[in-house]
Parts: structure tokens; sequence; C-alpha cells
């Protein structure tokens, strides 16, 4: 197992707070059917570096012991974040450091959130799932592959940006 250094746990724990805080703050339209988490451009974090996971997960996971769906949306929501992420740093790994793989990767969260969430939603408020999940997709699709895409692209143009936000070493 690496060593994770304090430098980097205090790196992913500013992420998760910021992911919580940006989501609980802006409650509105973070949960329910139709819903723009803003936290959730912060997800193409993994794109950069894996050892951010952790911490995204962990952010979502306590932004949604604040929604009002209740402790499904804890488990399923942090479950949807934890596939995301994991699937985004799979694709960045495989189709490597480029802006074809960034909007790839910014389709997972579209699909993932949009499948679970939208199956919560159809459980929990007995809302029609295909409608739940589009409007879900809708949000992410928004939120991740258009606002997501647009910031990390510029991000990834930056070396030197990179170097800062990059938490292991050697990485493409």
């Amino acid at each position: 197992m690496k060593n994770i250094s304090v430098n980097n746990l205090i790196k992913t724990a500013v992420i998760a707070a910021i992911y919580a805080a940006i989501t609980m703050a802006l409650a509105p339209i973070s949960y329910g059917d139709i819903q723009f988490r803003l936290s959730e451009v912060l997800i193409l974090l993994a794109f950069i570096d894996p050892l951010y996971i952790p911490g995204l997960v962990l952010g979502c996971l306590l932004a949604n012991f604040g929604s009002p769906l209740g402790p499904i949306d804890v488990m399923a929501g942090s479950f949807a974040t934890l596939l995301s992420v994991m699937a985004i740093h799979q694709t960045r790994k495989s189709l490597g450091n480029n802006f074809k793989a960034l909007i790839i990767a910014s389709l997972w969260p579209v699909i993932f959130n949009g499948l679970i969430v939208g199956w919560m939603l159809n459980y929990v408020l007995n809302l029609p799932f295909w409608a739940s999940a589009a409007y879900v997709a809708l949000g992410e699709f928004v939120v991740v592959s258009i606002a997501g895409v647009i910031i990390f692209k510029n991000i990834l143009a930056r070396d030197n940006f990179i170097n800062i936000l990059r938490l292991t070493k050697n990485q493409n």
C-alpha cells in the first residue's frame, strides 16, 4: 500500500469539505428530482489524480446527509459518485490525458447518477423512473459535461496548474 502524505490527506479533506459545502449551500438546486449540483464539477478532479477519489466520495456522502430524502440518498448518491469517479479515472488511464478522454469521462456521472439517482427518486418519491433519470442526467450533463469540460479543458492546458493539483508523482 502506498504511503499517503499528510499533505495529500489535507488536499482530499479540503476537496470533501468544498464539495459538501457547495452542495449544502445550494440545497434548493442540489437535491430532488430536478437538480443542478454545481459541486459535481469537482468530480473531474479524478481525471487529474485518483487520490482525489476518496475525498470526492466523502464529500458526496457528507453532502447527502443534508438531503431531504434521508439515508437512502447517502447510500445511493454516494455509490453513484463512487462509480463515476472510478470510471472517470479509468477513462483517463485507458485513453490518456486528452480532450476526447475528458469528454468521455464527463459522461460517466451523467449515466451513473441518471440511473441510480433516478431509481432512488422512483423508489422514494414514486416518480416515473425514466423521467427522473432523464432530469438527473440532464442536470449532470449541464454541470459536468458542459461546464466541467470547459473548466477542465482550460485547467489541463496549464501544466503548472496541473502540477499543483496532482497529488501523485509521475503521471502522464
